[in-house]
């Protein structure tokens, strides 16, 4: 199959491209590097032009209010690119949970893609993986003071980048789900702990001090982020870091 990847340049686009097309597919990688806006929709015909499936992995720009805006007009403008060029699959990643945390702007943005998805014209699958293990430096970057990390105790069950561009490739290959598959770690940790662990075999002498209040998962109620009856990836977090 001819597959567009939008957002093919990035952490996991690349790896979808790469597995996509050892697969013995024909995957195309399309961002603003190649050409292609998805906000100004210029490029956008002819990234999709005789694609059987369109993989769409770009980003918004913030994680704030004006995130819901940007998948607001990039998915118009895709959708409609899609529909117009006979696209018979497209396949989006969101994140597991995110319409159980409405206080964060980034994940009502996720949802809104999700349901503009859905609403729209063209056969679908929405992979939802939880957080990524690639992005545990930045979470701890967020709250660090000096010394210290503090982190809540939020329920995470982690997942490599790798999985994750795994599994997207396998249902980009398959046939539309015109549903969602959710995607996880195989393990579940406290945020807190995941930081000690992190910064343990990191040599980082920081201490890990658990707090409700701290940062983004502060929002976070219950363990709405982990699934243990996803379709679980087999990279162990430990064995990621190693």
């Amino acid at each position: 199959m001819k597959i567009a990847v939008i957002g093919g340049t990035g952490l996991i686009g690349s790896q979808v491209v790469t597995d996509l097309n050892a697969a013995g597919h024909e995957a195309v990688p399309h961002s603003k590097s190649t050409g292609v806006d998805v906000i100004s929709g210029q490029g956008l015909d002819e990234a999709v032009a005789g694609a059987d499936v369109v993989v769409n992995l770009t980003n918004s720009p913030t994680f704030d209010e004006a995130s819901p805006a940007f998948f607001q007009t990039s998915m118009d403008k895709l959708l409609a690119a899609a529909h117009k060029g006979g696209v018979g699959h497209f396949v989006i990643l969101s994140i597991v949970g995110a319409d159980q945390v409405p206080e964060l702007d980034y994940y009502k943005a996720k949802v809104l893609q999700e349901q503009i998805l859905a609403a729209g014209p063209v056969p679908y699958s929405i992979v939802r993986a939880t957080q990524f293990m690639e992005f545990m430096d930045a979470v701890m970057s967020w709250t660090a003071d000096g010394d210290t990390v503090r982190l809540p105790a939020t329920p995470i069950q982690p997942i490599a980048a790798k999985d994750v561009a795994d599994a997207v490739a396998q249902v980009a290959a398959g046939a539309p789900l015109n549903s969602m598959r959710n995607i996880a770690g195989p393990e579940i940790f406290p945020l807190d702990e995941l930081g000690r662990i992190t910064l343990s075999h990191q040599g980082d002498n920081r201490t890990v001090v658990t707090d409700p209040t701290a940062g983004m998962f502060a929002a976070v109620k219950g363990d709405v982020l982990t699934d243990e009856h996803a379709h679980l990836a087999p990279t162990r977090y430990t064995d990621w870091l190693s």
